[in-house]
Formats: C-alpha cells, sequence, structure tokens
C-alpha cells in the first residue's frame, strides 16, 4: 500500500517571523495537546532561496563560525527554515501550544558542502506527534535541495509539557525518535570555558530573526517563568559545532537537557566525536555527537 504524498504549499519566500509568533502566542490558550491528535499534513515549500550575504555574517559572527565563509554553517539551513516550522505551528489545525514548546532534539544530516551563494529549495513539514512522559512532542522535518537533489536534512522534536491521559501517569519515550547522544558516562575533557553576556540573546536573535522574548530580557523571561534571559538552544548547538567542527558530509545529533541562563559561565566538553556544553557546577546543558555522512 502507497502511502499518498503529503499536499503542498508553494510560498514566494520565507515569511516574517514575528507575526507567526504574535499569532501563536494569541491561540495557545486555546490548545488541548495529545499525542493522538489531528496535525497539519502541509508540506511548506519556498522553491528558490539564497542566503542573504549579510545576516550569514552576522550569524557566523554570534555563533563563533570562521569569517567570510563560503559554505552555510552545518545549522544554517534551520535558521533558514525556522520561520516555515513556525508558520506550521502557529496554525489553528496545529493542536499543540506554541508557547512554552521546549527545543528537545536535533538530528542533522549534511549530504554535501553547501555554497553560501547557492540557490536552494527549502521544505518544511511536521512529521509526527509523540507520546513522551512529560507530554507530547512534534517532529519537524527540515530539507533543502538544490538541483532536485537532497543536499541537507534535519528533524527537530518540540515538547508541549502536560499532564498525561489516565489519572496523570507518565507516558512512555517517543516511539521512533532517533536514538540521541549517550547520557551516561563521565563529563568529557574540558576544551573551554564561555563567558556569555547577558545580550546574548538579543544578538543572536537580531543574527537569526528568533525573538522569542525568553532570550531577550529577564523581564519577559520572568513572564515565561525564568528568573533570566534563556540562550537559544540553537546557539547553543551553533556553538559548540562552530568549535568542534564538522566533516564536508556530517550527521549531528544533538540533546538538549537545560536551559543556559543569561549572563553565565559554560565549559565545552569535547572528545570522541561527543561534545556537551555543561555549567560550572557540571550540570548538562547540552549533548551531542558529529560524524561523517555516511558512518564509516
Amino acid at each position: 500500500m502507497t502511502t499518498a504524498a503529503p499536499p503542498t504549499t508553494t510560498l514566494p519566500g520565507v515569511p516574517a517571523l514575528a507575526p507567526l509568533l504574535a499569532r501563536g502566542a494569541l491561540l495557545s490558550p486555546l490548545r488541548r495537546p495529545r499525542p493522538d491528535a489531528d496535525f497539519p499534513r502541509t508540506r511548506l515549500v519556498v522553491p528558490v532561496l539564497r542566503a542573504d550575504p549579510a545576516r550569514l555574517a552576522a550569524y557566523a559572527r554570534v555563533c563563533g563560525f570562521p569569517a567570510g565563509t563560503d559554505t552555510l554553517p552545518v545549522t544554517y539551513p534551520h535558521v533558514l527554515g525556522f520561520p516555515l516550522a513556525v508558520r506550521l505551528m502557529s496554525g489553528r489545525d496545529f493542536p499543540l501550544p506554541l508557547l512554552g514548546l521546549v527545543h528537545t532534539s536535533l538530528g542533522i544530516t549534511r549530504r554535501s558542502v553547501l555554497p553560501a551563494s547557492g540557490e536552494y529549495e527549502l521544505a518544511v513539514r511536521v512529521e509526527a506527534l509523540l507520546p513522551h512522559r512529560r507530554g507530547t512532542e512534534a517532529a519537524v522535518v527540515t530539507e533543502l535541495r538544490t538541483g532536485g537533489d537532497l543536499v541537507w536534512e534535519s528533524r527537530s522534536t518540540y515538547l508541549a509539557r502536560h499532564r498525561a491521559p489516565g489519572h496523570g501517569s507518565p507516558v512512555g519515550p517517543p516511539a521512533g525518535s532517533p536514538a540521541g547522544p549517550r547520557q551516561d558516562g563521565p563529563p568529557l575533557p574540558v576544551r573551554a570555558e564561555w563567558r556569555l553576556a547577558g545580550d546574548l540573546g538579543r544578538r543572536y536573535g537580531a543574527a537569526s530573526g528568533d525573538r522569542n522574548p525568553i532570550h531577550l530580557h529577564p523581564l519577559t523571561a520572568r513572564l515565561f517563568g525564568f528568573p533570566r534571559a534563556v540562550a537559544h538552544g540553537m546557539w547553543t548547538v551553533a556553538r559548540c559545532l562552530a568549535e568542534h567542527g564538522t566533516p564536508p558530509a556530517a550527521v549531528v545529533r544533538a540533546v538538549f537537557r537545560a536551559p543556559v541562563l543569561l549572563p553565565g559561565t559554560v565549559t565545552y566538553g569535547a572528545g570522541g566525536g561527543r561534545f556537551e556544553l555543561r555549567g560550572t557546577d557540571g550540570r548538562p546543558h547540552l549533548s551531542g555527537e558529529a560524524g561523517p555522512y555516511p558512518a564509516g
């Protein structure tokens, strides 16, 4: 039995993110999340996309990638596709509240180097809703193509916390989720210590377009239960990968464990193809691994 291809909506360009975030915030109180809910099946496509050189340079600068690079950093297509993901997750047919969604994991496959001046087709879709012991996760897939060939893809999971059905009993781990980096074992060897300024969230938001209020200022972060502003999860993984490096064709897996408060100090550890970010107290914030594609 052949599975029907998802319906496709073609967009002339990447939509502005701020109105989508506002729409999602307004609709969030109406959501009743559950893992068996229906979700939007539409695949959003921007058929012709080029990276803006100024924004790319700002992104590379704030994340620590080499200046003047002629290729897209391995995490940058996620930035390009994020507004499309938010358009899907802020729609009336998306069952999880956009406010409070937590980015829990990221998997990237880059099949070849991506020229910064290249022309790409960008596509984003919601792949599935998954049960999680703390609620429901949405799996979102982003794809980048050139000349019809898939050159980069990612799978992100976003968690909406809520009580599990049936007297509040916890639901199981996500079914079908890709295996993430190992969570056990001692800390990796410390390679660097980074002191993060209080304005890091604003600088990354200006470069990426993701101006979620929890990242911008202590006052707006407190509205969502954080004592201070929080670093973007995608900044933490990008900064680690800028330090770690990735081969031209690469597979990356990362799990986001705890928010990084700003200002603050974190330690970067790495070894054996794995990397992590910890607080000075040893608390893990991020763990990940990066290696060649296909795996040898």
